[in-house]
């Protein structure tokens, strides 16, 4: 029975990074990666049973440190990255690397689900993304819809194209951008653009915006003080090719056509804290949802700046000479944006919220206490938006 009510994982570890496990587009699964200095951390692979609305979780050791940042081949559903600090020379360092999951990780029956927690596997290191010159990983992002054999890693003021080689145990540096100016620039987001053939990325360092040509990795477009404070986030609407969101500590959500960069093309300002991640509904793209310090999650239906804006999908030309008609139908009005659903069930810092790979209409946060919640877009809105 398909039921609205959130469904709840403790992780019992405090934990930051969570992807949809994106290769895999039958079953809903999470990667959850934890942080903790005192214990080995852990991947935690959460299988959610939609049909009895209960989590299966598997456990598999990742003792190379505390994972910050986490992302899933698109094209392996057993081959995943993750950016994590390590002491080294009683310094932290920051690093990134790719792994295998074990073949068998899932032969652990279900019957007693702490077995696995009891007695773990362990990832099998692939090779690393980071050399002498570049430290500091603080995200990698795949190829969108790629063959799992291009990355990009930022780290400091550089952003790496890697090639993935071997079955992915050999990385090598293809091309390199360099953040070039005044004082320590460094990224802290960034986002592959599923758009242009895959040829373009846009990235966040400090309160600016930028989008680089990755042919030429040369910057094609700025927007400076895109936030009044740190820019925490971006997403591409994965059917409008110019549209870009973006959220920061000044607790605004932002959309911007990079066409034109001077103003956003609509603001959010549902969150009282720091919003720390924004996601487009690869389907549906009206369905937005944003994670935040305040311990919320948000579930906005921007349907003004979406591809179906009166209810139906139009192109970005059809829209320009929308202008020109100037018809009194009612039906060509566009229709309202709304929020559509807050969500209350985090009690701390809200990291990240991804939508499942297997199912449009579901979707999952993690807050620092090591809180997942799986929840649905309300049923109501799901018809309105089919029907």
């Amino acid at each position: 029975m398909e039921d609205d009510a959130p469904v709840i994982y403790g992780l019992e570890f405090q934990a930051r990074a969570l992807t949809a496990q994106t290769a895999e587009t039958d079953a809903i699964r999470f990667l959850v990666g934890t942080q903790s200095l005192k214990f080995d951390n852990q991947i935690h692979i959460i299988d959610f049973d939609d049909e009895n609305n209960i989590i299966n979780k598997n456990v598999l050791l990742h003792q190379a440190g505390e994972i910050w940042h986490i992302a899933a081949s698109p094209a392996d559903k057993a081959v995943l990255t993750t950016c994590y600090n390590k002491t080294s020379d009683s310094r932290v360092v920051s690093c990134a690397a790719v792994w295998r999951m074990p073949s068998n990780w899932d032969s652990e029956s279900h019957e007693s689900p702490d077995d696995s927690a009891h007695n773990p596997q362990t990832l099998e290191l692939l090779c690393h993304l980071d050399d002498s010159a570049h430290r500091n990983a603080a995200c990698v992002l795949w190829e969108p819809m790629g063959n799992g054999k291009r990355v990009i890693s930022l780290a400091d003021n550089h952003a790496l194209l890697w090639d993935l080689q071997e079955s992915s145990t050999q990385a090598t540096v293809s091309s390199t951008a360099t953040l070039e100016g005044k004082g320590q620039l460094k990224f802290t987001s960034g986002k592959w653009s599923p758009h242009h053939n895959c040829s373009q990325l846009a990235t966040a360092n400090d309160t600016t915006i930028r989008g680089w040509d990755l042919r030429t990795m040369s910057q094609i477009y700025c927007i400076e003080n895109a936030h009044g404070q740190l820019v925490r986030d971006l997403d591409f609407n994965p059917n409008r090719q110019y549209y870009l969101a973006s959220c920061g500590d000044d607790c605004k959500v932002k959309f911007w056509d990079v066409r034109n960069v001077q103003e956003p093309v609509k603001v959010l300002e549902e969150h009282s804290h720091w919003v720390w991640s924004v996601r487009y509904n690869h389907s549906h793209d009206q369905l937005v949802l944003t994670a935040s310090s305040d311990s919320r999650l948000i579930l906005s239906n921007m349907v003004s700046i979406s591809s179906e804006p009166f209810g139906h999908l139009v192109d970005d030309e059809e829209l320009s000479e929308g202008e020109d008609n100037h018809q009194e139908d009612k039906s060509k009005e566009p229709l309202k944006d709304s929020v559509v659903s807050t969500y209350e069930e985090h009690e701390d810092s809200v990291y990240a919220a991804e939508w499942s790979s297997a199912d449009p209409w579901l979707f999952a946060s993690l807050s620092y206490d090591g809180r997942l919640v799986i929840n649905r877009v309300p049923r109501a809105l799901k018809y309105r938006i089919l029907l």
